[in-house]
């Protein structure tokens, strides 16, 4: 069973925002309080490249095939991904970070764990596949207590 002691970082995102939260309350009555938070416009590939997939001429006058077009939202989520990641490298390093509980998407997270350095791999205690970050703080650490407890 794991807990959400005092100074347990908790990042709830999603592939377009996130809050940086730390719990400034006990394992036994987390209060959690906005550290920081990020947000970047990600609008559908759809709005964002208007231009029709590539096509490909098949060698020796074979039929054309179309290319795969570029997902410019996922893409805009990894690089949100990798500056958050960053950013919270920086703050272990400080010192700031010590436990840390991720809170995302289950392709957010995969993003996340991907750009993470290993020193800040270790200091994660828990991830927890859920979109939150258009709850309010208290649903949020309830959520978070409940399912950690659950672990």
């Amino acid at each position: 069973m794991l807990f959400l002691k005092t100074g347990t970082w908790v990042v709830v995102a999603d592939g377009a925002k996130a809050l940086l939260l730390e719990n400034a309350g006990t394992a036994e009555t987390p209060e959690l309080r906005l550290v920081d938070k990020a947000a970047i416009d990600n609008p559908p590939t759809r709005e964002q490249g208007t231009d029709q997939p590539g096509r490909i001429d098949a060698p020796g006058g074979g039929p054309r095939s179309a290319m795969e077009q570029t997902d410019f939202h996922r893409l805009a989520e990894q690089d949100f991904a990798r500056h958050l990641a960053a950013d919270l490298e920086a703050r272990r390093a400080a010192g700031e970070i010590g436990r840390l509980v991720l809170v995302a998407p289950p392709q957010m997270l995969g993003s996340l764990r991907a750009a993470m350095a290993p020193g800040l791999a270790g200091a994660v205690i828990a991830e927890l596949p859920k979109t939150l970050t258009g709850h309010p703080l208290p649903e949020i650490a309830r959520i978070v207590v409940e399912d950690l407890a659950a672990m």
